[in-house]
């Protein structure tokens, strides 16, 4: 068990406003980068233009933003359309005055609400014959809405494309996902004095929100999870009237959002003294967790091919079944993470058979569930670039046992 209790103090401050100026000039400064990759990928495949309707590609490749959750309010604002020399984002009344001001170097169209009726002269306009489309994200009418708005035009299922750019992170991307952990890594730890037998989940993540929130951070990166006794065992449970109980677990799996990237982290916290059985789960976990780690670090030491998400998965499962008491995880060992909580890459048991990309940053978040009596997930973000001999933590908290009141 850890001898020092965290405090705020032990992680890096809130960035001040010199540092995310910088950053919002860095992005636009690689935007016409990333449409050059876009467009050679547009080429490669034999398509004209790309539709996205994604928020983070909205921000990654033209600048327009939307706030958490705002996509559900916003039709189709922010959807934007990359011909060979130009690129359009479509809003509606609401969002024009956002959208040349964050899309400088964009067309901007009102189209009303009505994208359908919009189509067949944004098709015009670009001169496409063929257009690479989200389908994963446009729903089915949609699609058959636009087929028929444009006949002469193909729609050509095309995802992934920019997924994989973005999961090569630059300098200040991996910046920023640092500074969303230190955020999440403070807010836990000015937390810790608060959490005793009897309060409840529900308090405890709100709070922990607060503390985001003013912490640096402009939104939780997802909801919290705060997770008591049995209850941790749900891999995805959410925070309820429970009250901490005395003699067991509390699970953390939060992140904040700094800048648009998000970090995520979980911690399994012990509060009174633990049983031997629950720092026995906890061992095989943190050992799982970390003989991942070690063979992602010693294929960089290595400098030859990095392993693929699906071999790492099967070692940290390994660690887990070599031990032979409990059985490991259902989900996948980690994902990454960026202007998305979830993208790639995937490390489970159906990632693909293909090396990790560099750089980049992913979670690794092996876990014990027991249904009815305890689970526990330690969850850290890895920063991985290959070339610069690079194999970090950017979560700091401590991964150690730490059990509270004891």
């Amino acid at each position: 068990m850890t001898a020092h209790l965290p405090v705020p103090a032990d992680f890096a401050p809130a960035p001040d406003a010199a540092t995310r100026a910088r950053w919002l000039d860095a992005d636009r400064a690689a935007r016409p980068a990333r449409l050059v990759r876009l467009r050679e990928r547009m080429a490669s495949e034999g398509v004209d233009a790309w539709f996205g309707v994604r928020p983070e590609h909205m921000r990654w490749l033209t600048g327009f933003t939307l706030g958490p959750g705002e996509k559900a309010s916003a039709g189709h604002s922010g959807e934007f359309l990359v011909g060979p020399e130009t690129v359009t984002v479509v809003v509606d009344s609401r969002y024009t005055i956002q959208a040349r001001r964050e899309a400088p170097d964009a067309a901007v169209e009102d189209i009303g609400y009505d994208l359908p009726g919009a189509w067949a002269r944004l098709m015009g306009a670009t001169g496409a014959k063929r257009v690479g489309m989200e389908a994963e994200a446009i729903p089915q009418a949609m699609w058959a809405r636009l087929a028929e708005a444009a006949p002469g035009v193909e729609l050509v299922p095309a995802d992934g494309w920019v997924e994989a750019m973005r999961a090569l992170k630059t300098p200040d991307e991996v910046e920023r996902i640092a500074a969303a952990c230190a955020v999440a890594d403070r807010a836990l730890a000015a937390l810790l004095p608060e959490i005793r037998p009897g309060v409840t989940e529900h308090d405890l993540a709100l709070r922990l929100e607060w503390l985001i929130r003013t912490g640096g951070a402009e939104c939780l990166a997802f909801d919290v999870a705060c997770l008591a006794g049995p209850e941790a065992a749900l891999p995805h449970g959410s925070p309820g009237q429970r009250p901490v109980l005395d003699r067991s677990v509390l699970l953390f799996d939060f992140g904040a959002q700094v800048e648009g990237y998000r970090s995520d982290m979980t911690r399994t916290l012990f509060v009174g003294e633990p049983t031997e059985r629950d720092l026995g789960v906890y061992g095989t976990v943190a050992a799982s967790q970390q003989a991942a780690i070690d063979a992602i670090a010693a294929a960089v030491r290595a400098r030859g091919a990095m392993p693929d998400g699906r071999a790492i998965d099967a070692i940290a499962r390994a660690a887990i079944d070599r031990d032979g008491r409990w059985p490991a995880y259902g989900h996948g060992l980690g994902h990454g993470i960026g202007l998305a909580t979830h993208e790639k890459p995937g490390l489970s048991r159906s990632a693909p058979e293909t090396p990790l990309p560099s750089p980049t940053v992913f979670s690794v978040e092996p876990g014990i569930y027991l249904e009815g009596e305890i689970g526990v997930r330690i969850e850290d973000l890895v920063h991985l670039d290959a070339s610069a001999g690079v194999c970090d933590l950017l979560t700091r908290f401590p991964r150690d046992v730490i059990a509270l009141g004891v």
